[in-house]
């Protein structure tokens, strides 16, 4: 199977050159020693930018030129023309916590009317404007395949609806079929040669049918299509999403850090600026969102105990009695149910403690089997970690704690280490990851959420399948 990255991982390898842009364009810092000064040549410099606007995904959205050279007004309409584009391509066109319920990761920061004034001093507003945009492969690869896509204008979907392939049946369709069930990791590339609709496909598409809650009989008819079928039109929006998702990131973020892709299932942890160790993990279900939070892991916890949530007390645990507390190591204390220590506790063998005020944390669980599924949103909005024992021996190792860690393991009591710093982590979300070759592949939308980031970009609405929650785990 191909090995996909996860998208913006590899952001701390590629500066901007530009510092920390922002769309901050009246900022006071600096903005009293920028001169603005505007010339026709600038002006034309400016409409240039933003008729090239296509290469950043912003070709639905308008921005206009407004004012002229010759007069203050003018000059200072062109100003607010230059920084609202300026700022678009510096860190988003749109508001991530205007478009989400909860959205805490940092965002790009810096006045940019110094460095406006200092490109319409070179006489390189162009290339100042290009040079805020994120400057790695990744985003390049990007903006290469939306050019690319939108310029073809296809509606159409790239598997024809013809017939429902049947198992055993040999279809010319089957290649784009397995094409896409690879991309998903739904099925090995090994497994996906030929036109015939082999048993591993037909296991491929049941395993589909299954998280999307369609009638499960092998079959692809109209709506495994409509889940596997992706036109150009609907690549290129995902495509859009993604860059713009790209640019809410900071440029320089901290070299030692934790990434965790929620609409993945991927996490990714970086050592002093290099990609230290990749694992899967098992987010939230739908309805039970993982947010986008930057929140900083500062302490392990061996042996942790699970106070159940009131949600859960109330929705899912009450009703089952008292023979299901005592089966599940649960007691009531202080009015809250609480499991205690051990292997089936719902948070396993380690908790990684976060600051937030939305109680999300990383942790381990007993029920190791979601690692397997391709959709791995199956949690109440925790983030369960794949082998998580072994991911916090790493860091304890790496932080120089191991022997404080591995006495507390030792005692089977809940017991705290905290991290002499505390190690950031960004729970963000990325349907756009790379294959082997550094080509984008679109992956499934599994909360919904690129609809919003779509529409305010400018694009038209664009209806699919969801995927099901599914599961009757109790878990956080």
């Amino acid at each position: 199977m191909r090995k996909l990255m996860l998208a913006g991982s590899l952001l701390a390898l590629a500066l901007t050159g530009c510092g920390n842009p922002s769309a901050n364009g009246d900022a006071q810092s600096g903005a009293a020693a920028a001169t603005i000064r505007w010339n026709e040549a600038a002006v034309g410099q400016l409409r240039k930018a933003i008729e090239r606007r296509a290469a950043h995904g912003l070709d639905h959205m308008r921005f206009a030129v407004e004012g002229q050279v010759g007069s203050a007004e003018g000059e200072k309409a062109l100003t607010q023309s230059a920084l609202r584009y300026a700022a678009a391509v510096a860190r988003g066109a749109t508001d991530p916590a205007k478009l989400q319920d909860i959205y805490t990761i940092s965002r790009p920061e810096a006045d940019l009317r110094p460095g406006l004034a200092g490109a319409l001093s070179d006489g390189k507003l162009d290339d100042w404007i290009d040079s805020l945009a994120p400057q790695n492969d990744q985003y390049r690869q990007l903006s290469k395949a939306y050019l690319a896509l939108r310029g073809s204008g296809d509606t159409a979907a790239a598997i024809p609806d013809t017939k429902p392939l049947k198992p055993g049946a040999t279809d010319p369709r089957v290649p784009a079929i397995a094409a896409q069930l690879v991309a998903s990791d739904y099925l090995d590339r090994a497994e996906g040669q030929g036109t015939r609709y082999t048993p591993a496909m037909v296991r491929a598409v049941q395993h589909m049918q299954i998280d999307y809650g369609i009638e499960l009989d092998g079959v692809i008819g109209g709506e495994a299509l409509e889940i596997l079928n992706l036109s150009d039109a609907d690549r290129a929006r995902a495509l859009a999403v993604a860059m713009e998702r790209m640019r809410w990131l900071e440029r320089t973020p901290p070299a030692t850090r934790i990434d965790v892709n929620i609409a993945a299932g991927r996490l990714a942890y970086w050592r002093d600026g290099k990609l230290a160790d990749t694992r899967k993990v098992v987010v939230g279900k739908p309805g039970k969102e993982t947010p986008q939070l930057g929140s900083p892991i500062y302490r392990l916890v061996a042996n942790p105990t699970w106070t159940v949530p009131r949600s859960i007390q109330n929705g899912e645990i009450a009703k089952k009695g008292s023979a299901y507390l005592r089966r599940n190591d649960m007691a009531w204390k202080d009015g809250w149910i609480v499991q205690q220590p051990g292997p089936q506790n719902a948070l396993g063998l380690v908790k990684f403690d976060m600051k937030n005020e939305h109680s999300i944390y990383l942790h381990d669980t007993p029920a190791k089997s979601l690692f397997d599924e391709v959709q791995r949103q199956r949690s109440h909005g925790c983030v369960r970690v794949e082998d998580a024992l072994g991911f916090a021996q790493m860091l304890a190792r790496d932080e120089g704690i191991l022997d404080e860690w591995q006495k507390a393991r030792a005692t089977g009591k809940e017991s705290f280490v905290d991290l002499p710093r505390a190690i950031p982590v960004r729970l963000y979300y990325q349907t756009v990851l790379f294959d082997d070759a550094g080509e984008p592949v679109v992956r499934a939308d599994p909360y919904g959420w690129n609809g919003a980031v779509a529409a305010a970009l400018g694009f038209p609405e664009r209806q699919g399948f969801r995927l099901r929650a599914s599961g009757d785990d109790i878990g956080p």
